[in-house]
Protein backbone atom coordinates (compact mmCIF):
# COMPACT_ATOMS: atom_id res chain seq x y z
CA UNK A 1 0.00 0.00 0.00
CA UNK A 2 1.36 3.25 -1.11
CA UNK A 3 2.16 6.24 1.43
CA UNK A 4 -0.63 8.30 -0.56
CA UNK A 5 -3.50 5.73 -0.43
CA UNK A 6 -3.16 5.27 3.01
CA UNK A 7 -3.08 9.00 3.77
CA UNK A 8 -6.39 9.20 1.56
CA UNK A 9 -7.81 6.80 3.34
CA UNK A 10 -7.31 8.58 6.70
CA UNK A 11 -8.62 11.25 5.91
CA UNK A 12 -12.31 9.62 4.78
CA UNK A 13 -11.82 7.93 7.80
CA UNK A 14 -11.43 11.70 9.63
CA UNK A 15 -14.08 12.60 7.38
CA UNK A 16 -16.98 10.23 8.49
CA UNK A 17 -15.97 10.89 12.37
CA UNK A 18 -16.36 14.41 11.79
CA UNK A 19 -20.11 13.44 10.31
CA UNK A 20 -21.18 11.48 12.72
CA UNK A 21 -19.59 14.15 15.46
CA UNK A 22 -22.84 15.48 17.96
CA UNK A 23 -23.81 19.07 17.08
CA UNK A 24 -24.62 18.39 13.13
CA UNK A 25 -21.12 18.97 11.50
CA UNK A 26 -21.20 18.11 7.97
CA UNK A 27 -18.06 17.28 6.22
CA UNK A 28 -15.82 19.88 5.05
CA UNK A 29 -17.74 22.40 7.68
CA UNK A 30 -15.89 23.95 10.11
CA UNK A 31 -16.34 23.01 13.87
CA UNK A 32 -19.04 24.36 16.00
CA UNK A 33 -17.30 27.15 18.29
CA UNK A 34 -20.36 27.34 20.31
CA UNK A 35 -20.59 23.11 20.56
CA UNK A 36 -18.81 23.25 24.12
CA UNK A 37 -21.02 25.81 25.82
CA UNK A 38 -24.07 24.46 24.29
CA UNK A 39 -23.20 21.18 25.93
CA UNK A 40 -22.52 23.02 29.11
CA UNK A 41 -25.98 24.71 29.23
CA UNK A 42 -27.40 21.33 28.38
CA UNK A 43 -25.62 20.46 31.60
CA UNK A 44 -26.45 22.51 33.73
CA UNK A 45 -30.59 22.07 32.43
CA UNK A 46 -30.22 18.45 33.47
CA UNK A 47 -29.17 19.06 36.52
CA UNK A 48 -32.11 21.62 37.41
CA UNK A 49 -34.32 18.77 35.94
CA UNK A 50 -33.07 16.01 38.57
CA UNK A 51 -33.52 19.15 40.78
CA UNK A 52 -37.41 19.27 40.24
CA UNK A 53 -37.93 15.88 39.54
CA UNK A 54 -41.23 15.25 40.93
CA UNK A 55 -42.22 18.95 40.87
CA UNK A 56 -45.24 21.00 38.30
CA UNK A 57 -42.05 22.63 37.36
CA UNK A 58 -40.55 19.20 35.91
CA UNK A 59 -38.15 19.83 32.71
CA UNK A 60 -38.25 16.22 30.40
CA UNK A 61 -35.51 14.82 28.89
CA UNK A 62 -36.99 15.09 25.33
CA UNK A 63 -37.01 19.16 25.77
CA UNK A 64 -33.41 19.03 26.18
CA UNK A 65 -32.38 16.88 23.46
CA UNK A 66 -34.57 19.30 21.42
CA UNK A 67 -32.74 22.08 22.74
CA UNK A 68 -29.04 20.71 22.23
CA UNK A 69 -30.10 20.98 18.84
CA UNK A 70 -30.84 23.97 18.01
CA UNK A 71 -28.02 26.74 17.51
CA UNK A 72 -29.01 29.23 20.52
CA UNK A 73 -26.69 32.08 19.43
CA UNK A 74 -28.28 32.24 15.53
CA UNK A 75 -30.75 33.74 17.26
CA UNK A 76 -30.06 36.42 19.63
CA UNK A 77 -27.85 39.87 17.87
CA UNK A 78 -24.53 39.48 17.29
CA UNK A 79 -24.10 41.76 19.95
CA UNK A 80 -24.96 39.38 22.70
CA UNK A 81 -23.44 35.94 21.09
CA UNK A 82 -20.94 35.97 23.76
CA UNK A 83 -23.72 35.62 25.95
CA UNK A 84 -25.86 33.09 24.25
CA UNK A 85 -25.48 30.61 26.30
CA UNK A 86 -25.73 31.69 29.49
CA UNK A 87 -29.10 30.43 31.25
CA UNK A 88 -30.88 33.82 31.01
CA UNK A 89 -32.93 36.12 29.33
CA UNK A 90 -31.12 38.33 26.54
CA UNK A 91 -32.45 41.70 25.00
CA UNK A 92 -33.16 41.07 21.18
CA UNK A 93 -34.63 44.50 20.22
CA UNK A 94 -37.66 46.92 20.61
CA UNK A 95 -38.08 46.20 24.31
CA UNK A 96 -38.50 42.29 24.25
CA UNK A 97 -35.93 39.59 25.22
CA UNK A 98 -35.32 35.60 24.24
CA UNK A 99 -36.16 33.75 27.53
CA UNK A 100 -34.01 32.28 29.44
CA UNK A 101 -32.96 28.43 28.07
CA UNK A 102 -34.85 26.98 31.51
CA UNK A 103 -37.90 28.82 30.85
CA UNK A 104 -37.75 27.43 27.14
CA UNK A 105 -37.25 23.80 28.10
CA UNK A 106 -39.92 24.20 30.79
CA UNK A 107 -42.51 25.15 28.01
CA UNK A 108 -41.45 23.19 25.81
CA UNK A 109 -42.00 20.13 28.21
CA UNK A 110 -45.28 21.57 29.28
CA UNK A 111 -46.50 21.52 25.61
CA UNK A 112 -45.35 18.06 24.74
CA UNK A 113 -44.54 18.49 21.03
CA UNK A 114 -44.35 16.09 19.14
CA UNK A 115 -44.97 14.82 15.36
CA UNK A 116 -48.63 15.16 13.85
CA UNK A 117 -49.15 17.65 16.27
CA UNK A 118 -50.36 21.02 15.72
CA UNK A 119 -48.76 24.30 17.96
CA UNK A 120 -49.79 27.56 17.83
CA UNK A 121 -47.22 30.26 19.41
CA UNK A 122 -47.96 33.49 20.07
CA UNK A 123 -44.99 36.03 20.26
CA UNK A 124 -42.26 34.35 17.89
CA UNK A 125 -39.85 37.33 19.13
CA UNK A 126 -36.42 36.24 17.56
CA UNK A 127 -37.41 32.39 16.60
CA UNK A 128 -36.04 30.40 18.96
CA UNK A 129 -38.87 28.85 20.51
CA UNK A 130 -40.64 28.23 17.53
CA UNK A 131 -37.75 26.33 16.26
CA UNK A 132 -37.13 24.29 19.39
CA UNK A 133 -41.27 23.46 18.97
CA UNK A 134 -40.05 22.47 15.11
CA UNK A 135 -37.52 20.11 15.86
CA UNK A 136 -39.80 17.32 17.64
CA UNK A 137 -41.36 17.61 14.05
CA UNK A 138 -44.69 18.77 14.93
CA UNK A 139 -46.37 21.59 12.76
CA UNK A 140 -45.71 25.29 14.36
CA UNK A 141 -47.76 28.40 13.75
CA UNK A 142 -46.03 31.63 14.84
CA UNK A 143 -47.19 34.85 15.03
CA UNK A 144 -45.34 38.14 16.18
CA UNK A 145 -47.02 41.78 16.41
CA UNK A 146 -43.84 43.59 15.94
CA UNK A 147 -43.30 43.49 12.28
CA UNK A 148 -39.13 43.96 12.49
CA UNK A 149 -39.10 40.88 14.70
CA UNK A 150 -41.36 38.76 12.52
CA UNK A 151 -39.06 39.66 9.72
CA UNK A 152 -35.76 38.78 11.32
CA UNK A 153 -37.51 35.52 12.36
CA UNK A 154 -39.31 34.48 9.25
CA UNK A 155 -35.54 33.96 7.84
CA UNK A 156 -33.59 31.88 10.56
CA UNK A 157 -37.30 29.78 10.64
CA UNK A 158 -36.87 29.28 6.54
CA UNK A 159 -34.44 25.84 7.94
CA UNK A 160 -37.85 24.37 8.85
CA UNK A 161 -40.23 23.30 6.32
CA UNK A 162 -42.94 22.62 9.30
CA UNK A 163 -42.89 26.65 10.28
CA UNK A 164 -45.23 28.68 9.58
CA UNK A 165 -44.84 32.37 10.20
CA UNK A 166 -46.59 35.80 10.49
CA UNK A 167 -47.07 39.76 11.45
CA UNK A 168 -49.89 40.03 13.52
CA UNK A 169 -51.94 40.24 17.24
CA UNK A 170 -51.50 37.36 18.66
CA UNK A 171 -54.36 37.54 21.05
CA UNK A 172 -56.60 36.33 18.86
CA UNK A 173 -54.50 33.10 17.74
CA UNK A 174 -54.71 32.30 13.65
CA UNK A 175 -58.00 31.24 13.03
CA UNK A 176 -57.09 29.33 9.70
CA UNK A 177 -55.06 27.21 11.34
CA UNK A 178 -56.99 25.84 14.11
CA UNK A 179 -57.81 23.81 16.14
CA UNK A 180 -54.52 23.41 17.40
CA UNK A 181 -53.00 20.72 19.59
CA UNK A 182 -51.12 23.11 22.05
CA UNK A 183 -51.01 26.56 22.34
CA UNK A 184 -47.11 28.52 23.98
CA UNK A 185 -47.45 32.04 24.61
CA UNK A 186 -44.43 33.98 25.32
CA UNK A 187 -45.59 37.85 26.66
CA UNK A 188 -47.36 37.86 29.99
CA UNK A 189 -51.16 38.26 29.52
CA UNK A 190 -53.09 39.82 32.31
CA UNK A 191 -56.12 36.93 31.67
CA UNK A 192 -56.43 34.19 29.20
CA UNK A 193 -57.22 35.04 26.13
CA UNK A 194 -60.95 33.71 24.72
CA UNK A 195 -60.07 33.60 21.35
CA UNK A 196 -56.89 31.30 21.90
CA UNK A 197 -59.17 29.38 24.43
CA UNK A 198 -61.85 28.61 21.71
CA UNK A 199 -58.43 27.67 19.35
CA UNK A 200 -57.55 24.78 21.83
CA UNK A 201 -58.60 21.56 20.44
CA UNK A 202 -60.48 19.41 23.37
CA UNK A 203 -57.85 17.45 25.17
CA UNK A 204 -54.93 20.32 24.08
CA UNK A 205 -52.73 22.11 26.08
CA UNK A 206 -51.78 25.49 26.59
CA UNK A 207 -48.87 27.26 28.20
CA UNK A 208 -48.90 31.03 29.19
CA UNK A 209 -47.98 33.26 31.53
CA UNK A 210 -50.17 35.17 33.47
CA UNK A 211 -50.33 38.25 35.77
CA UNK A 212 -51.19 41.84 36.06
CA UNK A 213 -47.28 43.59 36.04
CA UNK A 214 -43.60 42.12 35.80
CA UNK A 215 -43.73 41.47 39.47
CA UNK A 216 -46.59 39.08 39.67
CA UNK A 217 -46.98 36.63 37.11
CA UNK A 218 -47.79 33.03 37.28
CA UNK A 219 -47.14 30.52 34.05
CA UNK A 220 -50.40 28.45 33.82
CA UNK A 221 -50.78 24.68 31.99
CA UNK A 222 -54.21 25.28 30.79
CA UNK A 223 -55.71 21.62 29.64
CA UNK A 224 -59.24 21.69 27.73
CA UNK A 225 -60.71 18.11 28.27
CA UNK A 226 -62.20 16.07 25.48
CA UNK A 227 -66.15 17.58 26.77
CA UNK A 228 -64.42 21.42 26.32
CA UNK A 229 -63.80 22.18 29.78
CA UNK A 230 -61.06 24.42 31.10
CA UNK A 231 -58.55 23.26 33.97
CA UNK A 232 -55.66 25.58 34.72
CA UNK A 233 -52.71 24.51 36.57
CA UNK A 234 -49.78 26.78 38.41
CA UNK A 235 -46.67 25.87 37.82
CA UNK A 236 -44.31 28.95 38.87
CA UNK A 237 -43.52 32.62 39.23
CA UNK A 238 -42.16 34.25 36.18
CA UNK A 239 -41.35 37.26 34.49
CA UNK A 240 -42.00 38.23 30.86
CA UNK A 241 -42.72 41.13 28.63
CA UNK A 242 -46.41 42.13 28.69
CA UNK A 243 -48.78 40.58 25.66
CA UNK A 244 -49.76 43.43 23.56
CA UNK A 245 -52.25 43.51 21.32
CA UNK A 246 -55.94 42.67 22.12
CA UNK A 247 -58.77 44.35 22.96
CA UNK A 248 -58.79 48.05 23.34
Amino acid sequence: MSGEVAIARGRVRAAILLTLLPGGFAFGQPADPYLAQRRALIAELQAEARADAGSAARIERTALDLLARVPRHEYVPASERDDAYENRPLAIGYGQTISQPYIVALMTSLAAPKKGLKILEVGTGSGYQAAVLAESGAQVYSIEIIAPLAAQAAQRLKRYPNVGTRTGDGYYGWKEHAPFDAIVVTAAASSIPPPLLEQLCPGGRMVIPVGSSFFTQTLLLVHKDPQGRVRTRQVLPVRFVPLTGGPG
